[in-house]
């Protein structure tokens, strides 16, 4: 780190800073819409200030950690700015998270305070109380929706900025702790620090063709990092507009193209195939939608050419990572949809990956590995857990646990989660090859592919089969998908279910399936 004098830091790479750079060049520039509220890059700025001061008010020292349970609203991303700014490490709880997974982030990360959501309070204070050997012992703030909350204070009091001085954040400082999603085990927290944060951000709007005069929508949850990281804050960071609703519903996504001028919107897969689907898709003007980006999953074919034929101007991005890089790791651009439609794309400007096998040497172009990374993106460690840290980092490299191949000219294709490629009989089959199968039946609407216990084929394939349109049986599908793939790859049983489990970042749960499936 440069320093003045040997002490005091000439720039250092921190959130608070990133914002503060963006009020000086567009002070007066819309820089957050939500509701019918909105903030200029002053205004931002310098409520991310007030914020700041009241969160370390509250007797909160620099490097605690404060949780944030709430659904998307100015207030969360307020809570977000003013504990970077005050040197606090912010955790992001995952709103639909009860009972004794909430209190095992909560006391895993050893929160000091939650800022919550009144709507959501009583179903926090129950999952404190969860588990009985432990309780959770933080403080309740209320974010916003009365007129002690969190919001009311850092948008309406003039007093807090003559209050607490604020601490000097160092770059190096932690800014976060990202809850793994928890889909093969218990949630890890990735401790991101404000420099590993920059870069990411910066190979974000390099990758994804950001730039100033863009209105981006903003409808996932903040809490998760693709939101937050890989769309609200680098688009925040070059002084673009921002428009952000509670949820991605179809008629608030719709108005917000139409009428609230958004070029840009950012979506799993999950929701556009829901927006694709609705009556309006066909009739409402989204003509000035001009950048689509996605991730968690690769789309569906029939939902990538029903974007394209209806906004034949549209940029499709697939955007592919995971918490511990920011999340960005890869990003597969417009053009390259045309031929690699189901390729997760190259690696972005900060991070370095190759395929490796079980003795981490790396394999030959074509063949499957293990995807490892070096980036200055990756996070420090998992907090409070130093084997997980020293399993994830061997030989010099992150192992991120998914397969994949890499082609010749550096794009990645992956084939699936480590957890995910099924043993049967000896013979190990990647899930993702036969859902793909399967998605080619028309009446096919979601499909998710496990491997279960079984004493005959050690692990037998199982799909689990969401319906779309006319009406289908199982033999219908099982025919469908011995025309499609080999005999040993077809599964041995197929369920029909009305959806499948998701988190609110639409990504599949497929620990909870096989859960359910074993039980």
């Amino acid at each position: 780190m440069i320093t003045s004098g040997g002490a005091v830091p000439v720039q250092p790479s921190t959130i608070g800073g990133l914002l503060e750079r963006s009020a000086a060049r567009y002070p007066d520039r819309l820089a957050l819409r939500f509701a019918d509220r909105t903030f200029t890059y002053a205004e931002l700025d310098a409520a991310a200030t007030r914020s700041a001061r009241y969160l370390l008010g509250l007797g909160l020292q620099p490097g605690d950690r404060i949780a944030a349970y709430g659904k998307n609203s100015d207030a969360f991303l307020l809570a977000w700015l003013g504990s970077c700014r005050g040197g606090l490490v912010h955790v992001p709880v995952n709103y639909n998270l009860t009972g004794a997974d909430l209190a095992y982030i909560l006391n895993q990360s050893g929160s000091n305070v939650v800022l919550a959501d009144p709507a959501l309070e009583s179903q926090l204070r129950a999952g404190m109380a969860a588990d009985t050997a432990n309780p959770v012992t933080a403080r309740i703030i209320s974010l916003r929706d009365s007129d002690d909350s969190f919001l009311a204070a850092v948008t309406t009091n003039d007093e807090i900025p003559a209050g607490t001085p604020l601490p000097t954040v160092a770059d190096d400082d932690l800014a976060q702790l990202l809850y793994t999603s928890g889909t093969t085990s218990l949630p890890k927290g990735a401790m991101m620090t404000h420099r590993a944060l920059i870069h990411e951000y910066l190979s974000c709007l390099t990758a994804l063709d950001a730039s100033s005069d863009q209105t981006m929508l903003h409808a996932l949850p903040l809490y998760h990092s693709a939101q937050m990281h890989v769309f609200m804050m680098p688009w925040l960071a070059i002084g673009a507009r921002n428009v952000l609703l509670e949820s991605p519903s179809a008629d608030a996504v719709f108005d917000a193209i139409e009428n609230g001028g958004c070029d840009s919107f950012f979506a799993a897969p999950t929701v556009w195939v829901a927006l694709t689907n609705h009556a309006d898709f066909a009739t409402r003007n989204l003509d000035g939608l001009r950048r689509a980006y996605y991730g968690a999953s690769i789309m569906p074919g029939p939902v990538l050419a029903r974007l394209q034929q209806r906004l034949p101007k549209l940029g499709v991005y697939n955007c592919f990572g995971q918490s511990e890089i920011g999340p960005l790791a890869t990003v597969l651009r417009p053009d390259d949809h045309l031929t690699r439609p189901a390729s997760a794309g190259r690696p972005v400007l900060f991070v370095q990956a190759r395929c490796v096998d079980a003795n981490g040497d790396e394999v030959p172009a074509g063949e499957p590995g293990e995807v490892v990374y070096r980036s200055p993106q990756l996070l420090t460690g998992y907090w409070a857990d130093d084997d997980a840290t020293a399993e994830a980092f061997r030989d010099g490299w992150f192992h991120s646990g998914d397969l994949a191949v890499r082609d010749e000219e550096g794009y990645f294709t992956i084939v699936d989660r480590i957890k995910d490629v099924i043993n049967t009989g000896g013979v190990m089959v990647a899930s993702r090859e036969v859902e793909d199968a399967l998605y080619t039946h028309p009446s096919v609407g979601e499909v998710a592919v496990i491997g279960v216990p079984s004493e005959k084929w050690i692990e037998a394939i199982v799909a689990i089969v969401v319906p779309k349109g006319d009406p289908v049986t199982v033999e219908e599908l099982l025919a469908h998908a011995k025309s499609q793939l080999s005999a040993f790859k077809v599964p041995k049983e197929i369920r029909l279910v009305d959806s499948l489990p998701r988190n609110a970042s639409g990504k599949l749960l497929k620990r909870v399936l096989r859960d359910s499936f074993v039980e």
